[in-house]
């Protein structure tokens, strides 16, 4: 009996502990998923803005196709949890198994020992067992027999049904896992209905915006021009600050950096740049709601074939009305009108560079400190196709580095 229970009571440890893991796991899903389904509530509100307009745009298609990947990413997060539950169910299982046999075992010996305590349930023959022994050593020995057997009959008694309730308590959370499972093959299977509604809402699209080849090449090259101007004024205000810091700190007797184009930093500046670092992975958005539908690098335009697009940064779309807000503390070193970008500012941390671009209004001036989250400006609105979309980089020095991998991951 021993033997049986110890093996169980190893095998509920490891199990219950792994279920433990399961549960932590299953608690970073289900908050991954809940913000996934966030993000196509608010991708939702803002094909509902693009929808007022009667012609297709192409900013219809974007945010459709960042709606149809994170409601993929949902799918895949749901079928993940049905996974993990599969998992549980099974540990689940093993620990009922062990139970029962434990269970049973545990009424087998109770049965003999009822028997046996039957057949000398005549308290004579308990005594003449006492007074059989050789000598008082043997007869103090028995007499702890006795009470040890009597006592153990107790013990059996009650860890049947502690096992009982424990063996009760796990069918039902079987049963409770198995609904669970249930509601998530339900809701994967909505999602997916969902999914193919706006696959086909996709090609829709997409034949519409065939027609308007020659007009979206008309805006790419404009678009790119607008890029261009922005970084060669972010270029120059850098290259600017570097000459500056350079004479200062010349003047100064400070010995400037080898490299031509780094920074030479005052202690203060270094521990603000320090700090920036430091944050990776952690700033805040630059909005304080919005989705990114254009992410770093070089990509495949989404509707022109051969045709590869560029962004030194990222698109993030939002809400009319939305303001930009700087996602560190710093230093106002530029505020530009880009034409056909709309305004943009830069913002210093050290060596590190904030840029908010396409912004309607500014809120700041040149030289102004500025404090995390702080208002900066309102991201303008495109009338022609109700697009708003702010455009965020991050340099560190005269190298673009990928904004997204230091915001903050929602998900």
């Amino acid at each position: 009996m021993k033997r049986y229970t110890k093996l169980s009571f190893f095998l509920f440890v490891f199990l219950f502990l792994s279920l433990i893991s399961k549960a932590q796991n299953k608690t970073e899903l289900v908050k991954k998923k809940d913000q996934l389904k966030k993000d196509i509530e608010y991708t939702n509100q803002l094909l509902e803005q693009t929808k007022q307009h009667k012609m297709v745009s192409l900013n219809q298609l974007v945010t459709l196709n960042k709606k149809i990947s994170i409601r993929e990413e949902l799918i895949g997060e749901i079928s993940n949890e049905m996974n993990g539950l599969d998992v549980q169910l099974a540990q689940t299982n093993l620990l009922i198994n062990a139970l029962e046999r434990d269970m049973k075992q545990l009424k087998e010996e109770y049965a003999k020992m009822i028997y046996f305590a039957y057949k000398h349930q005549n308290p004579y023959s308990r005594s003449m067992f006492v007074f059989a022994s050789k000598d008082f050593n043997e007869a103090y020995k028995r007499v702890k027999y006795l009470q040890q057997y009597t006592q153990y009959r107790k013990d059996q008694k009650e860890m049947i049904v502690s096992t009982q309730k424990i063996l009760l308590a796990k069918k039902k959370e079987m049963e409770t896992k198995k609904m669970e499972k249930g509601s998530l093959l339900q809701s994967s299977q909505s999602e997916k209905q969902s999914l193919d509604h706006e696959k086909n809402e996709q090609v829709t699209v997409l034949n519409s915006l065939q027609d308007q080849e020659k007009k979206l090449k008309i805006d790419l090259k404009e678009k790119q021009r607008a890029a261009e101007k922005l970084n060669a004024a972010i270029e120059d205000i850098i290259k600017n600050e570097i000459n500056n810091a350079r004479k200062k700190s010349d003047v100064a007797g400070v010995k400037n950096p080898v490299n031509p184009t780094s920074f030479n930093l005052t202690p203060e500046a270094q521990k603000l740049s320090n700090d920036f670092s430091g944050n990776i992975g952690k700033l805040p958005w630059p909005v304080e709601q919005g989705v990114i539908t254009e992410t770093f690098g070089t990509h495949p335009h989404p509707i022109l074939k051969g045709i590869m697009t560029k962004n030194d940064g990222i698109a993030i779309s939002c809400k009319k009305g939305t303001d930009a807000r700087a996602v560190f503390d710093g230093e106002v070193s530029g505020v530009i009108v880009i034409p056909g970008a709309n305004k943009a500012i830069i913002i210093r941390h050290g060596e590190y560079l904030s840029v908010y671009s396409n912004l309607e209004e500014t809120y700041i001036k040149m030289g102004e400190k500025v404090t995390t989250k702080q208002k900066i400006g309102l991201v303008n609105t495109n009338e022609e196709d109700s697009k708003t979309e702010l455009n965020f980089q991050i340099w560190k020095g005269t190298v673009k580095l990928d904004p997204s991998a230091w915001l903050y991951n929602k998900r």
